[in-house]
């Protein structure tokens, strides 16, 4: 432990400079030990899940602009062979130097070459995964989810296994997350659901951070805050994490949004949760931990006693103010459909702002079959972007009908209604504008230089003017989208999960007559 404090210092001391604007390092810095240097050199591509540790999912250092976004054309598609439970792409490809890495829902790990789209190595494990994962890249390593039970390491030259390690506890938890690094550590977590069970009483929500030379645990942090799971294991579970957290490296924090308890609604005997009586801590809840550590610094819980699925999913540090007066707050959002910012010391309340269609999603307990609004995949399914003091989130409008004493686990159906992008001003929560989507954002939002991206899952992809919401550009990509691009240069690459065959699609521009 005495090591990695003093690495996660010297990285602290190293890296005062590297935030949104960060514009990438060179070959005469410094690479300490608590960030891969693969991040400090390849900043100004995509080298972590929201591109930097902030979450932003924003960049200025790409030739796609308004002016430019018309000539975006199809440059190579890379198969993504295989199938997971929704498609076979369900994350975000991570871009550095002349590398593309993805993992795709059959669990294996590609590496292409930037330029053509040529597999550089493929390591193929051939499972059947829900998702999201992903990868992570750091000190010569890949780091990929393994399957349902944990997180492996492969060699970045070549795939070769370095390293597998089991954190799921029971045979039906599972792992659901892209990895993001640092502080010396793969930072993941578990989830109460597999292909194995879903929801089984028992199971809890872990985050982890592992060792990155041989994926040993150095610290664990259950979302469960009741060693008897709220007074019922034999029916509870809940918790855990489907998305990395965003870090702020100044501090050495990792804030962590916390998913949902469950049973949702209810089971029966037990409607509406009573089974579970209680605020259900640590779930719903944004909390932010010390990185080298695990300890925790503060929380807040965003829905006490959730029984819609609700979960808290996404979280972001986004810069507001001017001046002297420039401050740094945290945002969380998820399928509750309400965009939340905390202080970034304390975790109080600075604004809350619902986004969406929201319709019975308030009541405490359920009478018979209701309508909620936004469902089990609605609301802010998929990650935010931030920049410049404004977050933009794509929204789901989905309703799931759940009664008191009837699992609701399978979902929303989608194709109900539009979707809407949204962009809130993260200083004080107002909404600058609101536009609807035809069909179903689950493509997140992608802010690049003044334009906002967003697909929906039958595969139109949109370009939205990021001053007004107005539509600039739009193209049809050759399947439907549940993942989320990554952008370097000029190339906009997007996971294409639900095509035949699932592939991997890089748009460059100037590939259409300008």
């Amino acid at each position: 432990m005495g090591r990695m404090l003093l690495n996660y210092r010297l990285a602290v001391a190293a890296l005062a400079c590297f935030s949104l604007t960060c514009s990438g390092g060179s070959s005469s810095d410094p690479e300490p030990d608590g960030v891969p240097p693969e991040v400090l050199a390849h900043a100004a591509d995509w080298p972590l899940p929201g591109r930097d540790y902030n979450n932003s999912r924003a960049t200025n250092d790409s030739t796609i602009d308004s002016s430019t976004v018309a000539t975006l054309g199809i440059a190579w598609s890379a198969p993504l062979p295989g199938a997971g439970a929704y498609g076979n792409a369900a994350t975000t490809p991570l871009i550095l130097g002349d590398t593309v890495y993805i993992q795709d829902l059959s669990a294996n790990v590609h590496a292409f070459d930037r330029e053509s789209g040529e597999p550089r190595w493929q390591h193929f494990e051939r499972q059947f995964l829900i998702g999201p994962n992903g990868v992570a890249v750091g000190w010569g390593k890949v780091f990929a989810i393994d399957g349902f039970k944990g997180v492996m390491a492969l060699d970045a030259e070549t795939g070769a296994v370095l390293w597998r390690q089991t954190i799921t506890r029971t045979p039906s938890e599972g792992v659901d997350i892209q990895p993001t690094v640092f502080a010396d550590l793969v930072l993941a977590s578990t989830v109460p659901i597999s292909l194995n069970g879903v929801y089984t009483g028992g199971d809890r929500g872990v985050l982890h951070g592992l060792d990155i030379e041989t994926g040993a645990g150095v610290w664990e942090f259950d979302t469960v805050d009741s060693d008897d799971l709220w007074g019922n294991p034999d029916i509870n579970s809940g918790g855990g994490a489907w998305y990395p957290p965003a870090i702020d490296i100044d501090r050495g924090w990792v804030f962590w949004a916390v998913a949902n308890p469950a049973p949702f609604a209810g089971v029966p005997g037990f409607p509406n949760g009573s089974s579970r009586p209680g605020p259900n801590l640590y779930t719903n809840s944004l909390v932010a931990l010390d990185a080298v550590s695990g300890d925790l610094q503060w929380f807040r819980q965003a829905i006490p006693h959730d029984i819609f699925d609700h979960d808290l999913v996404h979280s972001a540090l986004v810069e507001i103010g001017t001046g002297g007066n420039r401050r740094t707050v945290v945002i969380a959002t998820g399928k509750g459909g309400t965009v939340i910012a905390h202080d970034i010391d304390t975790g109080a309340l600075l604004w809350e702002t619902p986004v969406g269609r929201h319709e019975n999603n308030d009541l405490e307990e359920l009478q018979g079959p209701t309508a909620i609004w936004p469902g089990t995949y609605g609301g802010v399914l998929t990650p935010p972007a931030a920049t410049d003091g404004v977050v933009y989130v794509a929204t789901i409008n989905a309703p799931s009908t759940l009664s008191p004493e009837v699992p609701g686990y399978i979902g929303a159906p989608l194709g109900v209604a539009n979707g809407q992008v949204v962009a809130i001003d993260a200083s004080n929560g107002a909404i600058l504008w609101d536009v609807e989507v035809p069909g179903d954002p689950l493509g997140a939002c992608t802010v690049v230089n003044d334009l906002v991206f967003t697909a929906t899952f039958d595969g139109r992809i949109y370009a939205l003017d990021r001053a007004t919401g107005a539509e600039i550009w739009t193209t049809q990509a050759p399947g439907g989208i549940n993942g989320w691009p990554a952008v370097a240069g000029d190339l906009l690459i997007w996971p294409v999960g639900l095509s035949r065959p699932p592939s991997l699609v890089a748009f460059r521009v100037g590939a259409v007559g300008s």
